[in-house]
């Protein structure tokens, strides 16, 4: 972080300062968790459900930390009392990124593909300045102000992921960080329950674009019609990516090679280049050209951006992570969260990977949260998908997700085609009885769900 006082912070924050010089300085690194804290730096108490940050800022200030920012006093620890320990720290990010005139902000939302396309943004853009781009999915009111903690007055980039599970939430994330750039990917049906309709769920995406600061760029994807109606949400300049012909950054020419990886032709303006990722998933195309024109806007050269896609590499993960046993089998590992839109998209690429190989695919699914009265319905139809793309085994775990099982028995698997069990312990052990050299298995659900423990256990299995 820049160096700020615990005066000034107090002051930003509203906080009282308890034990603490206000000239001491901050300049280390801002922490919710403890075994973070270092010399320096500032530690955040948050008190959750079932951890209590106020019980570790004797740990932070044993670490050096300059100061914890907490609810309460702590005995024998400098403090900067608030009343809200998470909105001080977005205030404490918009005070820091507010200092920092030559940083230029991307941000980005959509409902499906947000982290790989940030991480994409981050490979293409690093070259040419220091950039702020964390692994990882720190798209919420905790994450993003940490991440724009991170910035230095060296700092030319931030990339911004931005999530929303209601109205406003984007909004008060651009307040944090007002981006020169903002791209909205997709509108799906992630975080439907909350919203109640896509609409709505494009009225949430679209406050980015809304946020756009003057002489900024907004990035829309033209395939999609309700992010390409956002274009009247801002009086900013316009970019659009996506195959429409009339797209400003396109791609024709789309192929997928035998091991799941898109190839195709860009083209930006009268350039063109041929473009081969080295990421799992013909959906990466889209993806690819959001992260191309949201570059662009930011002042990379075409040929810039068609060298950085063709050198880019999963950063990530559990995002269609491809492992090699060497007894044969190929674990694909995309279970860091799942909707509608991404298990679709992670059914085809199996099939596609299993077909190139001539081998036999399995799809390991758990529950897809947040769908509210829609859940039954949506799980019901990924069951039948996996039999129309004849996905050879369709293992489904866990009561939520069970309408899949149901629904893939009733367009036409039979025997033991689909399978459900109740517990990740049942699936790994169905797993371990019967795969075999040749089998590509792909493990996809929610977060929640906890698949990505049953595809770590598979890839170590025969590690």
């Amino acid at each position: 972080m820049i160096p700020v006082s615990c005066g000034e912070i107090a002051d930003i924050v509203r906080g009282a300062l308890v034990g603490v010089d206000p000239a001491a300085v901050v300049d280390g690194a801002v922490t919710i968790d403890s075994r973070e804290a270092g010399p320096g730096g500032l530690f955040v108490a948050l008190a959750g459900e079932r951890v209590d940050g106020h019980d570790f800022v004797g740990t932070a200030t044993a670490a050096g930390v300059t100061v914890s920012l907490t609810t309460r006093p702590v005995d024998g620890s400098p403090c900067i009392v608030v009343d809200d320990a998470e909105r001080a720290l977005g205030d404490l990010a918009r005070l820091v990124i507010g200092r920092l005139p030559g940083l230029t902000v991307i941000a980005l939302t959509g409902s499906t593909g947000k982290t790989s396309t940030k991480d994409l943004i981050g490979q293409l853009i690093s070259p040419y300045g220091e950039t702020v781009c964390p692994e990882g999915s720190f798209n919420n009111e905790l994450g993003h102000p940490l991440t724009a903690l991170q910035a230095t007055p060296d700092t030319k980039y931030l990339v911004a992921e931005m999530g929303a599970r209601h109205t406003g939430d984007i909004t008060y994330l651009c307040g944090i960080t007002p981006p020169a750039v903002g791209l909205v990917l997709n509108v799906g049906t992630s975080h439907i329950g909350e919203f109640g309709s896509q609409d709505n769920i494009a009225i949430a995406k679209g406050e980015l674009i809304e946020a756009v600061k003057p002489d900024g760029t907004a990035v829309l994807n033209a395939d999609d019609h309700r992010v390409a109606a956002m274009r009247s949400r801002t009086p900013e300049k316009v970019l659009t990516f996506g195959e429409a012909p009339e797209a400003d950054v396109r791609a024709t020419d789309v192929k997928v090679d035998g091991e799941g990886r898109p190839a195709f032709t860009l083209h930006i303006g009268d350039f063109n280049a041929a473009v081969q990722l080295q990421l799992i998933g013909e959906h990466h195309v889209s993806n690819a050209l959001a992260a191309a024109a949201a570059t662009l806007a930011a002042g990379l050269t075409p040929e810039q951006i068609a060298d950085g896609l063709n050198a880019a590499r999963r950063v990530s993960a559990a995002r269609m992570e491809l492992t090699e046993r060497a007894d044969g089998v190929t674990i694909i590992n995309d279970a860091f969260n799942a909707n509608p839109d991404s298990t679709r998209a992670a059914l085809k690429s199996l099939v596609a990977i299993g077909r190139s190989r001539g081998a036999r695919t399995w799809a390991v699914l758990g529950e897809m949260l947040e769908l509210g009265d829609t859940s039954g319905a949506e799980h019901d139809a990924i069951g039948r998908l996996a039999v129309r793309l004849d996905v050879n085994r369709l293992v489904v775990v866990g009561a939520g997700a069970k309408p899949m099982h149901l629904g893939a028995s009733l367009e036409g698997s039979w025997g033991n085609e689909s399978t459900f069990v109740e517990t990740i312990p049942e699936a790994l052990e169905l797993l371990r009885e019967e795969l075999r050299a040749g089998d590509v298995v792909l493990v996809k659900s929610s977060k929640a769900a906890k698949l990505r423990s049953l595809a770590d256990a598979l890839v170590e299995a025969q590690q």
